[in-house]
């Protein structure tokens, strides 16, 4: 019996990774942390009243940033890792497999599980207060989103000390993600991790176009939207095409790993070209996905800043909804290679060259904003500038990778690795960081220290042009991608090393940002007015942090730059217009989102060690909870006038 146990751990935990024993003790360590300080200062009950079960959108919002936050932290460790073992030719500080490891967790949690929770942070936090909502359309769904995004991220994440991670790449393509060459666990948790947080993603793309569409408030036509609010629908419309088909495609590689079906391996009469195609067009419409809302932000920092109307309008909206449209037509273009035919790599290589204008148009707009205006250089600001250079040259250099013949020679190079990283941290990273120095305030009443925020930034850009300029070169020079050491008659070993230097300076970056969060808690100039940028968006026009109803009265909206244009108002009037309160229906907290996401978790885990009976447990779980919602007719109230009136005085208004 104690051998069969020794057996079953010493292949169910991960062993003999010196690395992996240290993440086990501060795991641990960690867990008791936490379970002693809750203890401590008696705060289950409030953890389960006001978080756990809360289906409050801006409470929403805040566990996925903090989410995020955390698995950015996990992906740049493994960066830092990959570094270090690429700095110097044959060197073995990881070994191949491990190397393998790395690569792929660190794409995949990157791209699912950071940047898009980060993204659905800001859909949450701000586009209800955007649009003058008092919530999401479907609070108890948006419930449901976030907690089965956060119960499939720890399930893909407990591979790391559990059963073993995936090693076939962020994208795991077969034959090498099949049976025969990934017989361990790693491949079902990466299936059943994305699988689970991607109905969750599935969902709160549905839940915010039907908020955008059916809850605005009165007069807020739809071109007199918010440009966030626009790149929110045009990033969500893309969700509810491409997400299913990542639903199909994992659901087929399981079929393939678990019932022997031969979909994509060639003995059997599968073909693994199938699933390249299936998964790449989800891929490349992700990138629209989460760069959008980037634009979005880029869009509301420019005119706030330049203390102007954003330029172009109406071209920056339809430039959004062109790529939401063409982002279907690019995925070909990641091979290229593949023997399509000449016609088929003409035309995806036009759609890609294509999808350059309406992403060009949005760049000039913005410099068109900013020409002649009083440009503040404040945090966003700094970072919305920072994101131009680096994403033209992110844009430049996708171009050259969708010329067919030119691919055939960069094709799984570092020049790709350079390129997409461009892209995605000075589009994406840089958008999003943007977007919580702008919006922290509103989300937590307080401002971050400009000074440490200047130390952040410098080094987040220095070390990020330090690191993958170099790979550029790389590139060129022959170096491809997913090898773990290199031999010394390659000459690729000092700019591997500025490479790794620069990779070790953005993670200074991110200590300095989080130096910064702790010190804002304590010492963070207080926001008593709500609009502490001079904002020209509803959200600026509650207080900081808004009150759980968002708004006493629903505005009434009349044009673009709804708050600037209800704050020339009240100039002109020179009084404070006041409406009386009446009674706010909101919707009860439920602990059912968190509880059948649980179920959904036992179920992945299940599947995953290929134990049917515990994932029959967890799918009767998720049943139960449904059949329970079914029946749960109590499940909203209206919160009381004299109790709007008590918070509104308060929290004071912005005059």
């Amino acid at each position: 019996m104690l051998d069969k146990l020794k057996d079953f751990s010493s292949h169910f935990f991960v062993t003999g990774e010196p690395m992996i024993y240290g993440a086990d003790v501060a795991i641990l360590l960690t867990l008791a942390g936490i379970i002693f300080v809750l203890t401590y200062l008696k705060k289950w009950k409030w953890l389960w009243r006001e978080w756990l079960t809360t289906v409050d959108h801006k409470k929403i919002g805040i566990m996925y940033m903090l989410s995020s936050l955390l698995m950015l932290f996990r992906g740049g460790v493994d960066a830092l890792l990959m570094r270090m073992q690429l700095a110097f030719p044959q060197w073995h500080f990881l070994d191949s497999n491990h190397y393998n490891e790395i690569f792929t967790t660190h794409g995949t949690i990157m791209i699912l599980f950071m940047a898009m929770p980060l993204m659905f942070a800001f859909f949450n936090i701000v586009v209800p207060l955007q649009i003058g909502a008092r919530d999401v359309a479907y609070p108890f769904l948006n419930a449901v989103s976030f907690w089965l995004f956060f119960f499939g991220a720890m399930l893909f994440n407990l591979s790391f000390v559990i059963g073993g991670s995936p090693d076939a790449g962020w994208l795991s393509y077969p034959p090498l993600s099949g049976m025969q060459f990934s017989p361990g666990p790693g491949q079902d948790f990466y299936i059943w991790g994305i699988q689970i947080s991607g109905i969750g993603s599935l969902a709160s793309g549905i839940n915010f176009i039907m908020t955008i569409l059916k809850m605005r408030a009165p007069g807020m036509k739809l071109m007199h939207m918010p440009l966030f609010t626009w790149s929110v629908l045009a990033s969500c419309i893309i969700i509810i095409f491409a997400f299913p088909v990542l639903t199909v495609t994992l659901a087929l590689l399981f079929i393939d790993r678990f019932f022997d079906g031969h979909l994509f391996t060639m003995t059997g009469g599968g073909n693994p070209m199938m699933y390249i195609n299936l998964i790449w067009m989800w891929g490349h419409p992700e990138v629209y996905i989460v760069v959008l809302p980037a634009f979005g932000i880029f869009s509301e920092i420019v005119a706030t800043f330049s203390q102007k109307k954003i330029f172009g309008y109406k071209s920056m909206v339809f430039s959004m909804m062109i790529i939401s449209v063409l982002s279907y037509f690019t995925w070909v273009h990641h091979f290229f290679t593949m023997g399509a035919g000449a016609n088929v790599n003409v035309f995806f290589a036009i759609t890609t060259m294509a999808i350059g204008i309406p992403t060009g148009v949005k760049v000039f707009n913005w410099l068109f904003t900013m020409f002649r205006g009083r440009i503040q250089m404040t945090q966003p600001m700094l970072w919305t500038i920072a994101f131009i250079p680096c994403f033209v040259v992110g844009g430049a250099t996708g171009v050259m990778l969708s010329a067919a013949p030119a691919d055939y020679q960069y094709h799984n190079s570092y020049f790709l690795v350079a390129h997409f990283h461009q892209v995605l941290i000075g589009g994406v990273v840089f958008g999003f960081f943007a977007g919580l120095y702008y919006w922290w305030p509103k989300m937590f009443g307080f401002k971050l220290n400009d000074r440490l925020g200047k130390w952040a930034f410098w080094t987040w850009n220095i070390g990020f042009y330090v690191c993958f300029m170099p790979q550029y070169a790389l590139g060129f020079m022959g170096m491809t991608r997913r090898i773990y050491t290199y031999d010394f008659d390659m000459g690729w070993g000092p700019l591997n090393v500025i490479s790794t230097v620069g990779a070790f300076f953005m993670g200074i970056g991110f200590i300095f940002q989080a130096w910064q969060i702790l010190h804002g808690i304590k010492y963070g100039e207080r926001d008593v007015t709500g609009d502490p940028w001079n904002g020209r968006t509803l959200e600026w026009s509650i207080p900081s942090p808004p009150p759980h109803y968002n708004f006493a009265v629903i505005p009434t909206v009349t044009g673009q730059d709804a708050w600037w244009t209800i704050k020339e108002e009240r100039k002109k009037k020179k009084a404070k217009e006041t409406a009386a309160f009446s009674p706010i229906h909101m919707p009860k907290n439920s602990g059912i989102p968190f509880i059948m996401s649980i179920f959904w978790f036992i179920a992945g885990f299940g599947l995953t060690f290929h134990w049917v009976w515990v994932a029959i447990f967890g799918l009767t779980g998720v049943g139960a909870c449904l059949l329970a919602r079914s029946f749960q007719y109590n499940s909203d109230y209206y919160i009381p006038v004299d109790e709007i009136q008590h918070t509104e005085d308060s929290v004071g208004r912005v005059g």
